[in-house]
């Protein structure tokens, strides 16, 4: 966008635009109207200024609970709101997040985000701490500090959200709240009691112990933070989660960080946009407005914007469809320029490939070489092309659907983890939010693939659809239980590999021949002395640690009888179907082969 195109955009004269360019790091002689500024350039410029000091107000500060999983996170604000979102909780492990108002005795409020502990929800925490003033660390006193306690840390010191520790299960007897102290030193978590300025509260979220003074001291480092906001103005804000439901379509929850929302205000967010029609509480509770730092549902929107996506009002519809062409149509020429990144590659690839042909071609005649080239693609201009539907038995293609978007993003993020291509290929058909869809069955059906929901459900018209086409639904409330089930449907699609297991071993003691009519037969004296040699089974002859041969006996006889089995100690006679030497010191192997199911070697890292 150029200078003057930047002015019109915004309402104001090419000075405004020069004057607001003397904050960053353009030289200014060097700009005229039809100079083209680049997109942070742009975001510096259009930046809302700071609000005035005098319209500022206090509001509840934003907490994030963060911790290892099963630490007592959702206990904990179980416990604080006095409701039992633990007990509706699949596998008692918090699944997407939730944003929720405790009113404490004094009369002051405290927003708090649950966030998932589960190792598959990283960026479902991060996000959490992107709006959070202070994070409660749960660290159970008998566990102590664990995988995602490290990684809960991190994500605390990246955002600069200063902590409070709360170490939880105090009551249980084997708790040590003074070696998980002593642990966090080693995370750079400094307790006052040792000289840092991190408070720790000893609790038991189950019992309800201490949780007033872990509340005091949120409030009392709120006051610290001096947390202050201007409810004036249009709306800024940021999309915790985002979920579809049949009857009031695409929601969102969000925290508001500046003006104060109300039914009918324009929103955008991404690359879509909403008059809200509705707000909802905590509680699904209709409500007119929502101020800074209160968590709300919106209700309205006419796509569902991605979780994380800063909310911003605008002064009218036109506006909003304005923006969102804008961003989309960026997006699209970001995406053209990546695509002809690609292209030119490939055709650099294709170049060389080519070069590299015409070189070792060279010393050839051009009837020599028409043929040399048409023996090299015989294979490729006799093959017809495959239909899409008839995928190749060692590919799985997936329909993933979650109950909210961060879900999904959390399945994704495992999925992209997938290493091992060449035992089986995994292919994402289609992803989205919501329950299973006629759609998702017919997606399924062409591609001959299987449907994971997550924490979604599936009518039973839609089973019984399903049923009758051989598609797989399956739907899990538990990401591991999900990663297992899919593991397994890797492992089917895999070919079976061949075991062989050895059933006898015998030694060649001494060798001679007999004559069959005109032929002379090699036959092997031996003894066994490991198991059994059965006639049925096949066998292998191993000279030098070589194997030489592999095949079946002819003939295996005890003395002068035909026998079929030959067990360790007895000595036997035997000829091979092939007509071989043999050398005293031989191996011979009696072995069975058996199918085995192979199992896919993809850690997904839980």
């Amino acid at each position: 966008m150029t200078v003057e195109e930047l002015a019109q955009a915004m309402g104001k004269d090419i000075d405004h635009i020069y004057e607001a360019l003397l904050y960053t790091d353009i030289n200014l002689n060097s700009v005229e109207p039809d100079s083209i500024l680049n997109e942070d350039h742009i975001k510096m410029i259009v930046q809302k200024p700071p609000a005035d000091p005098a319209v500022l107000t206090p509001r509840p500060p934003v907490v994030t609970i963060l911790g290892h999983v099963d630490h007592g996170k959702t206990t904990l604000l179980d416990s604080l709101r006095k409701s039992q979102v633990a007990s509706m909780e699949a596998g008692g492990i918090t699944q997407h997040i939730g944003a929720f108002i405790v009113h404490m005795p004094s009369g002051e409020k405290i927003t708090f985000l649950d966030t998932p502990g589960h190792a598959a929800f990283s960026a479902m925490r991060a996000r959490g701490t992107n709006v959070t003033d202070i994070v409660i660390l749960v660290v159970a006193a008998e566990d102590g500090v664990m995988q995602q306690t490290i990684e809960s840390i991190q994500h605390a010191k990246n955002a600069g959200v200063p902590l409070i520790l709360a170490i939880n299960k105090c009551d249980k007897p084997e708790a040590d709240p003074e070696r998980v102290k002593k642990e966090l030193l080693a995370h750079d978590v400094v307790c006052e009691e040792f000289g840092g300025d991190v408070q720790a509260v000893n609790i038991s979220a189950l019992k309800g112990e201490n949780l007033m003074v872990l509340a005091e001291a949120t409030v009392a480092l709120a006051e610290m933070l001096e947390l202050k906001a201007d409810a004036t103005g249009l709306v800024e804000g940021t999309i915790i989660e985002s979920r579809k439901d049949r009857g009031k379509g695409s929601l969102t929850t969000a925290i508001i960080q500046r003006g104060t929302l109300r039914k009918g205000c324009v929103l955008v967010a991404g690359k879509t946009w909403a008059k809200v029609r509705f707000l909802f509480d905590e509680n699904g509770k209709a409500v007119d407005a929502a101020s800074p730092g209160i968590p709300v549902e919106i209700m309205g929107w006419k796509e569902s914007p991605s979780a994380g996506d800063e909310i911003l009002e605008v002064e009218s519809e036109q506006r909003a469809q304005e923006v969102v062409a804008w961003r989309t149509y960026v997006e699209q020429q970001e995406r053209m320029k990546k695509d002809v990144e690609v292209i030119e590659a490939k055709q650099k690839e294709h170049r060389l490939e080519y070069e590299k042909q015409q070189q070792k071609l060279a010393h050839l005649t051009w009837r020599q070489r028409k043929a040399a080239l048409y023996r090299a693609n015989k294979h490729v201009m006799f093959s017809r092309p495959k239909e899409r539907t008839e995928m190749d038995e060692n590919t799985l293609s997936l329909i993933i659907k979650g109950d909210v978007d961060g879900s999904v993003e959390a399945i994704l993020n495992i999925l992209d983890s997938y290493d091992c291509e060449d035992e089986c290929k995994l292919e994402i058909v289609y992803f989205g939010m919501g329950d299973i869809s006629e759609n998702d069955i017919t997606l399924a059906e062409a591609f001959n693939g299987v449907i994971f929901g997550f924490s979604v459900k599936a009518n039973e018209s839609i089973k019984k659809l399903a049923d009758k086409k051989g598609i797989k639904i399956k739907l899990h409330n538990i990401i591991y239980k999900l990663i297992e089930d899919l593991k397994d449907e890797l492992n089917s699609r895999m070919p079976p590999t061949v075991v062989e297991t050895t059933v006898g071993e015998a030694s060649v003691l001494d060798t001679f021949s007999v004559t069959v009519g005109k032929n002379r037969i090699p036959v092997a004296g031996c003894r066994v002395h490991k198991g059994l040699l059965d006639r049925k089974m096949k066998f292998k002859l191993i000279r030098n640690r070589d194997v030489i041969w592999k095949g079946c006996l002819s003939s295996l006889k005890h003395h002068k009888d035909d026998v079929q089995v030959i067990k360790t100690g007895m000595d036997c006679g035997l000829s091979l179907d092939k007509n071989l030497e043999f050398s005293i010191g031989d191996e011979i192997i009696c072995y069975e082969e058996k199918e085995v199911q192979q199992t896919t070697s993809w850690d997904p890292g839980f």
